[in-house]
């Protein structure tokens, strides 16, 4: 049994209760390597922003749970390094599917696990989230449920259309689990490719597809269910088009990839949504770098050269979400 605090590590409930009342969302970004790592890290040290570094299941295994051990404790002594005295930095389980899974990450140091029993029958849904509960509070380690379902795809999630939370649900649903935190479906999804084409319009004078809005009238009735209490937004990558078109020029093939805008998650972060799920937009700045490297310079073959400007471009996305969409920074 590992405990987080060991590895200078902490959970969510400090830092959600402070971004409820300060009006801002904490960032919760996906890694899956050292470089995305590194960058979320200089990121967060140089803005200044408590940080989620978020393990989805399949990432967990690609990395392997020994080194995320390691990695998760280096992270910290690399962000006191680069000036960050105290930094409040927390591993999470993005889209824990079992029990066992979420278990397993609580004992191998993890801060913060979510369950997702979303897919479950509500009653289902109730008792498996309660079991995890029970089992994380154990060792303060802090938990978070999910009511509806988003669409889209994400390594091993995947649902072919939305389910809006009912917000008649949310108080019975929060009672009965003790959950510390609840992911909504208020229209976000997962994946590069939130949306069709037919569920868009156009805008006349860029010709880019323009999503449809998210339900924030859902959002402001779970709010008036659970006043105070934490929300998290799944599936809010902003799909940037200028990824999109770095990509696409050095070839690429993402046609009618669309995210959800900045403006809307900037109305978001500043309600009762303190926890911001962000993996698509790294993914895109991390190969839209690393394209135009092997297109401009097809003979490098050292990692360091084309995965340095990739790290180097996912930092630059982090900060501005940071500080221009979130607005987290400076409440470390």
């Amino acid at each position: 049994m590992i405990n987080y605090k060991d590895l200078g590590l902490v959970n969510t409930r400090e830092m959600f209760r402070k971004a409820v009342d300060g009006g801002y969302a904490i960032p919760a970004f996906n890694f899956n390597n050292m470089e995305q790592l590194q960058a979320i890290i200089m990121a967060a040290a140089e803005t200044k922003s408590p940080v989620i570094l978020q393990v989805s299941k399949g990432a967990r295994q690609y990395a392997n749970q020994t080194l995320l051990r390691y990695m998760a404790e280096g992270a910290v002594e690399y962000a006191k390094e680069l000036g960050w005295e105290k930094p409040q930095i927390v591993l999470h389980l993005d889209h824990g599917d079992a029990f066992e899974t979420c278990k397993s990450c609580i004992d191998m140091g993890f801060s913060s696990v979510m369950i997702d029993g979303s897919h479950l029958p509500y009653d289902e849904n109730v008792a498996l989230t309660k079991k995890v509960v029970e089992y994380a509070h154990l060792f303060d380690v802090t938990v978070e449920g999910e009511l509806g379902v988003l669409a889209g795809v994400e390594d091993e999630v995947s649902a072919a259309e939305s389910h809006y939370t009912k917000p008649e649900e949310v108080v019975d649903f929060v009672t009965k689990t003790g959950c510390d935190s609840l992911a909504i479906s208020i229209g976000t999804s997962h994946g590069a490719f939130k949306f069709t084409p037919e569920q868009c319009t156009l805008d006349p004078e860029t010709g880019r597809l323009v999503p449809p809005p998210l339900a924030f009238d859902v959002l402001a009735e779970i709010e008036k269910q659970l006043p105070g209490f934490p929300i998290v937004l799944h599936g809010s990558s902003s799909v940037p088009q200028d990824e999109v078109d770095t990509i696409n020029k050095f070839g690429g093939a993402l046609k009618a990839a669309v995210g959800i805008p900045e403006e809307q998650l900037r109305k978001a972060s500043k309600s009762a949504v303190c926890k911001i799920n962000i993996d698509s937009d790294s993914r895109l700045a991390m190969t839209a770098a690393v394209r135009e490297v092997f297109a401009n310079k097809p003979a490098e073959f050292d990692p360091r050269k084309y995965l340095g400007p990739a790290r180097d471009n996912m930092k630059k996305l982090y900060i501005h979400k940071i500080k221009e969409v979130l607005g987290s920074d400076n409440k470390a």
